[in-house]
């Protein structure tokens, strides 16, 4: 006899509803399966492009800046030989677990880091590697980042004000949301979220904090929508979605990381090794647009010179003269991939 018969005839003899009792049970099944299975899943997006992009040789040497589950660094490894080799670099200790699990059968040949990719070069001198094949930046937030509510990235559950990628620090969103001025919080919100109202937001988060500590999503979101016009909440996105970009980037650094560093590890490659980097939103592709095409064509001389005279040597060729974006078929699968888009660059080496 099995367990919902049992129940179902207990619930006749007590006078209770066995289709409500049943329901309830299996609400607490599932969210008891969600908080105990929950594991480090990624869909990675525009993998064939990607990995096609890298030109993976069997005795290269790659670098995964952005590990997180190793859903392109499984391909990578897929298509190394006994010489080849992987470094997978996160700064996110959860992804590092999914990782190393998902890399086990491959352990011989991957090397995993804690770390940021900023600290890439750092990583690869204390392996004692200078030079690498191939380097991809897969950049924003992870389907498990935005999936487990606990993590603070979320504007759809009520939880408390977190956002960070990395886990040792102790600064969180809360810490944003309630010590910068009006002023910053605006130039945050204005630059990195590129939200027309937000000097209006700025203005309800200082006044709303004023009153109580803004400590969750949830309080926050209450703040925001009531920054923005009725009108605008009702055609628009999420009212939250753009403040919540803007205060994850200046927390995590995102985009100071990307400028900062892309143009060392360009210098990281061999000759003919190619970096390639997906994005997710218009200021990190503007960067790295930017920085590939002036390592492309990096002369500063006036355009009626006849000959360069500044000296600066082209690092390489931009391959993706425009960005890679999700096919139909990918858009269909998933919707978060929307707004990726892939660039890719090849090193060239000039003697002399």
């Amino acid at each position: 006899m099995t367990i919902w018969i049992r129940l179902q005839k207990g619930c006749r003899r007590w006078g209770l509803s066995f289709k409500l009792l049943k329901g309830f049970a299996e609400i607490s099944q599932r969210r008891f399966q969600q908080e105990n299975n929950m594991e480090f899943k990624h869909k990675s997006v525009l993998l064939e492009e990607t990995i096609d992009g890298l030109r993976v040789k069997p005795d290269g040497i790659y670098v995964d800046g952005t590990l997180g589950g190793a859903g392109h660094s499984s391909e990578i490894v897929k298509r190394l030989g006994e010489d080849g080799r992987l470094i997978g670099i996160d700064q996110d200790g959860e992804a590092i677990e999914a990782a190393t699990k998902r890399l086990k059968p491959y352990k011989d040949k991957v090397t995993i880091v804690r770390s940021n990719y900023a600290q890439m070069k750092e990583v690869l001198r204390d392996l004692g590697i200078p030079k690498v094949d191939g380097i991809l930046l897969d950049l924003g937030v992870s389907s498990y980042q935005l999936d487990n509510a606990e993590r603070g990235f979320t504007y759809r559950e009520d939880v408390p004000l977190d956002m960070r990628m990395d886990q040792r620090q102790t600064k969180t969103a809360k810490d944003i949301v309630n010590d910068y001025s009006e002023m910053e919080l605006y130039h945050i919100i204005r630059n990195y979220g590129e939200d027309k109202f937000a000097k209006n937001i700025a203005k309800h988060i200082v006044q709303a904090r004023q009153k109580t500590p803004i400590e969750t999503t949830g309080q926050l979101i209450e703040v925001i929508k009531a920054a923005i016009p009725k009108k605008v909440r009702a055609t628009g996105g999420h009212p939250a979605k753009k403040t919540f970009q803007a205060i994850r980037i200046e927390l995590n650094h995102e985009l100071d990381v990307l400028k900062n560093n892309l143009e060392d590890m360009i210098d990281l490659l061999n000759d003919e090794g190619r970096i390639a980097i997906i994005t997710f939103h218009s200021l990190e592709d503007r960067i790295v647009k930017n920085i590939f095409r002036t390592s492309e064509r990096p002369c500063i001389c006036p355009p009626e010179f006849p000959v360069c005279v500044c000296g600066r040597v082209s690092k390489g060729k931009v391959i993706t003269r425009k960005p890679i974006v999700p096919g139909k078929e990918e858009l269909e699968e998933n919707s978060r991939s929307k707004s990726a888009k892939l660039r890719v660059f090849e090193r060239r080496i000039t003697e002399g």
